[in-house]
């Protein structure tokens, strides 16, 4: 028999989770604030708990994925966690994953980052970042790879956040310049579907091949030279992108902090450095 697992939270994403275990075989009880949400896991056979603290007591491993980090508090409150293993999926920061595994020190605490949309769990295409004690992930890796793909990133507990942060932030400014794209587009009806098809995927997808020299760059703390185009002429150019937008009526709002962070590496005298800089000027900022 497979090991039993607790899922609290029945959302699109807690819901797909579920499912996951139940197909593979993971006997699966399961809870929300809301009663009777997903009805179709009580169909696959999950067992319904009255309430959470019968959830949680119904297995060695509860897996938590609900609104938001405040939830986890609300719904965990007073419930006697001692002797399970808290995976807590839901999206937080760093800094809220290390309280919250303060405030659960009864039992052993994996915070984790979802790298999927509810449709890619229990798919290939779909991880999730594990950080806490490295003794409670191997003991629940079987298990937790039934969701998705499971990577291990370390100890202290806030390091699957800032993976989930990382990794979110770079999804987010790639689909806003994207976005930007489609609006200069389709500012003169231009259809969008055959240029992201022809030009934009295939543009981004080769652009995305400098991100290993940049990383190596970092690593290595070497200066970084440029060996194409200088942050002095990307500076000088990129005013027109500025231009351009406002000549077609689409807001630069997305473009213009880019701008700004080359402009500020130019002008304190990295004009023949390559991106990599704008890194460190972004760690340095705090």
């Amino acid at each position: 028999m497979k090991q039993p697992v607790t899922v609290l939270g029945l959302g699109a994403m807690g819901a797909a989770l579920a499912r996951a275990f139940l197909d593979a075989g993971h006997p699966t009880t399961i809870w929300n604030r809301t009663p009777g949400r997903a009805p179709e896991l009580d169909q696959l056979g999950a067992v319904r708990a009255d309430s959470v603290g019968q959830a949680v007591a119904a297995s060695p491993l509860v897996v938590v994925c609900l609104l938001v980090d405040a939830t986890v508090h609300q719904a965990l409150d007073g419930v006697d966690v001692r002797g399970r293993t808290i995976v807590n999926l839901t999206n937080g920061t760093p800094e809220q994953a290390r309280a919250t595994a303060e405030r659960f020190a009864g039992a052993r605490y994996l915070d984790g980052g979802i790298m999927a949309v509810p449709e890619m769990i229990g798919g290939p295409a779909a991880f999730i970042f594990y950080s806490g004690p490295e003794a409670a992930f191997e003991e629940h890796r079987d298990a937790l790879s039934a969701l998705a793909r499971p990577a291990y990133v370390g100890a202290d507990p806030g390091l699957a956040a800032l993976y989930d942060i990382a990794l979110l932030s770079a999804m987010y400014g790639m689909f806003g310049g994207a976005e930007h794209a489609l609006a200069l587009i389709t500012s003169e009806r231009i259809p969008a579907s055959a240029f992201t098809a022809d030009f934009l995927l295939p543009w981004l997808t080769a652009m995305l091949g400098s991100l290993p020299q940049i990383a190596d760059t970092l690593d290595n703390g070497a200066a970084p030279g440029a060996a194409g185009s200088n942050l002095a002429m990307q500076a000088a150019a990129y005013d027109n992108l500025i231009d351009a937008a406002l000549a077609q009526g689409v807001d630069p709002m997305l473009l213009r902090p880019m701008g700004d962070l080359m402009k500020r590496a130019v002008a304190e005298g990295h004009g023949d450095e390559d991106s990599a800089v704008t890194v460190r000027l972004l760690s340095s900022a705090s």
